[in-house]
């Protein structure tokens, strides 16, 4: 079904572009790319998607939004679910895709993440009868800010949809399984001061000297290497931005030094905010403001569908440094990894490229997970 109080992803004459899922999981991804999807304009792709999924009998499709969600109900006693955002940031010459002499795909998105989306569409087309009910979900907005963000909507509008035992998260990790993230928080520290002439800086207070205390203490800082179910995460603690100064001839009366934590899984994230005011106590801060707090997801590895995952896709599972969607996951209780093809570290570059063998190497190892 379509949800009818999203707000309608195309016009009624917008002509979808036809995805073939007969095609093989790396032409299926360059098809993906030449589908620009930017974040906020995913409609054609949406449609595309949905008009794929919704002749195949083995699964309901629902809609909500630009965000697609198809599952089977065959009564499996566990379920699964795969899910990937089908937006990518800005375009910058690099769609069409192209595909090289050496196998390797280019394009905006390819390794972030059409190539796990095309994962995603194989398997929902060319996996009828899984040893576990599956869910697909293909969400927008992922690569904007959190408000907008796809699988949040629909975890907020229909968590009922998202429903599972076990769920991976087909971003770029090299084809290796990464566990759970890390929590990222963003504080504005603000100092004040008086103004004044600064060839009378005696008759006013330096706000931005009075920020050194906080530069002291990140200085000083030594971050946790702390073990969370046998995967070890590094923590951070830095400034990213600093604000501040009116004029060449001014003394400012006011500065500002933003902080980022990443903190790993154990901590919650009421106690990740807690260490944070309690580093800097002390420092003559006026204003401490959360700008932006996306919280620690724990790895999912305890979960026996997991157990079973990482004997079918092989590999040293490692831990998630950077923070993903998992942690909607682990929010609605649903233990979660991230796997899928492609170069994290290419993401979002001008360079981005994906190797097809690597796209056809997960597809047949998550085939091999749901069928064995």
């Amino acid at each position: 079904m379509r949800d009818t109080t999203a707000p309608s992803p195309s016009g009624p004459a917008a002509a979808a572009p036809v995805l073939d899922l007969g095609l093989d999981a790396g032409a299926l991804t360059a098809a993906l790319v030449d589908v620009p999807s930017v974040s906020g304009e995913e409609g054609p792709l949406a449609d595309a998607i949905e008009a794929a999924l919704r002749p195949l009998p083995h699964l309901t499709v629902d809609r909500h939004g630009n965000n697609i969600v198809a599952r089977t109900r065959l009564g499996r006693p566990e379920r699964v679910v795969l899910a990937g955002h089908i937006d990518t940031v800005p375009i910058a010459g690099n769609v069409p895709s192209r595909l090289d002499a050496d196998g390797l795909l280019w394009g905006c998105g390819t390794s972030d993440m059409k190539a796990g989306v095309a994962v995603q569409l194989r398997l929902a087309a060319t996996v009828p009868a899984p040893n576990r009910d599956l869910t697909f979900v293909f969400y927008d907005n992922e690569e904007v800010a959190a408000d907008r963000n796809g699988l949040g909507h629909l975890a907020s509008a229909h968590p009922d949809w998202l429903t599972g035992d076990f769920a991976v998260l087909l971003e770029p990790s090299d084809g290796e399984v990464e566990g759970g993230c890390q929590g990222t928080l963003r504080v504005h520290l603000h100092t004040r001061g008086e103004r004044a002439h600064s060839a009378r800086s005696w008759m006013g207070a330096n706000a931005i000297h009075a920020a050194a205390p906080i530069l002291d203490r990140l200085a000083a800082y030594e971050p946790r290497r702390p073990l969370v179910d046998g995967l070890e995460y590094r923590e951070g603690l830095n400034a990213v931005r600093i604000e501040g100064g009116v004029a060449g001839n001014v003394i400012p009366d006011a500065c500002v030094v933003t902080v980022n934590y990443r903190y790993a899984p154990d901590l919650s994230g009421d106690e990740a905010l807690a260490h944070v005011e309690e580093v800097f106590a002390g420092c003559g801060v006026t204003d401490f403001v959360v700008d932006d707090h996306s919280p620690a997801a724990r790895p999912g590895l305890t979960h026996p569908a997991a157990a079973a995952f990482l004997e079918a896709v092989g590999g040293t599972p490692r831990p998630k440094f950077g923070w993903t969607d998992v942690a909607r996951f682990s929010a609605l209780g649903i233990p979660a990894v991230n796997y899928g093809p492609g170069n994290p570290l290419l993401a979002h570059k001008r360079e981005e490229n994906v190797e097809i063998r690597h796209v056809l190497a997960a597809e047949e190892r998550l085939r091999v997970w749901l069928t064995s």
